[in-house]
Parts: C-alpha cells; sequence; structure tokens
C-alpha cells in the first residue's frame, strides 16, 4: 500500500497549520515557501482539505487557512480519507471496483485478510491525532511505544 504525494504534502500542510495558524491565517505561499512545494499543487490539496471540513479558508489582506477543528479533533484517518478516499480498499469488493468479476468469491481466503487489514489501519489511523503528529518525531515515537502502537 503506497500514499500518493498528495497524502504526503497535505498532512505536512496540516501539521503546518496545526503548529502556526492559532494566531493567524497561513497562506498558500508561506506554506508552498516554509515546506518547498509548488503553490498549484499545494492549492488543490487545500481544496481537497476545505471540501472535507478540515481547514476553512478567508479571503481578503488577512485571508489564508486555519483548522477547522482543533488538532486534537482531527486523526490521520481524517486525512488520509480527505485525500486519498480511504486508508485502504478492498480490491475486490464490488463496491470498490465494479469492474471485477470474481469467479473465486466463495472459496477466496484472501478477502477477510484485506477487510481485516483494512479494519486495523482505519482504526490505528483514527487513533492518531493531528495534535500528536504536530509533536516532535522523538515525542512521537515515544507516545506509540507507551500505546503499545510501534
Amino acid at each position: 500500500m503506497r500514499y500518493t504525494t498528495k497524502t504526503e504534502y497535505g498532512l505536512i500542510c496540516m501539521i503546518y497549520l496545526a503548529k502556526h495558524s492559532v494566531a493567524t491565517n497561513v497562506t498558500i505561499k508561506e506554506l508552498a515557501a516554509q515546506e518547498n512545494y509548488p503553490v498549484p499543487y499545494i492549492e488543490k490539496i487545500l481544496q481537497a482539505l476545505r471540501h472535507a471540513g478540515l481547514v476553512t479558508s478567508q479571503e481578503g489582506s488577512r485571508g489564508g487557512y486555519v483548522l477547522s477543528r482543533k488538532p486534537s479533533e482531527i486523526s490521520l484517518k481524517d486525512i488520509i480519507d480527505a485525500l486519498e478516499g480511504s486508508t485502504f480498499d478492498v480490491f475486490c469488493e464490488p463496491a470498490v471496483r465494479e469492474d471485477i468479476v470474481c469467479n473465486h468469491i466463495c472459496m477466496c481466503g484472501a478477502k477477510p485478510i484485506w477487510k481485516k487489514t483494512k479494519e486495523l489501519l482505519d482504526n490505528f489511523y483514527h487513533s492518531l491525532t493531528l495534535e500528536m503528529l504536530a509533536q516532535p518525531q522523538a515525542q512521537v515515537q515515544g507516545m506509540l511505544v507507551a500505546a503499545g502502537r510501534h
């Protein structure tokens, strides 16, 4: 399983907002310059995050983006779902891929594995908040070890 740069950049943008948007709005140009990302790509990412209700935007001279909720109320799963659609697709599910015609649906032992994988990832990513991810790496690692999630 791989996530796209959209999710990687989006997570970094959300962490930046968690650290910097308390006192003032953060502009796309500021974010792009600080993280060395292309402005048009950051615009698209922030639009997706706004559409998902994770950030809000304000126009004008004091415009920019801020988190729509406290960092403790936004999970990694929320961010991934907003940018990727879901954490993990069970590819043989008809709801995921309508073009799949599986002749082994009754005999396939892989489907329960993929479903369990999605469940585990969803639960794990839901347990990680943006507030946690905005901490220094060593502190995040310590939290994971303490919680038995390393």
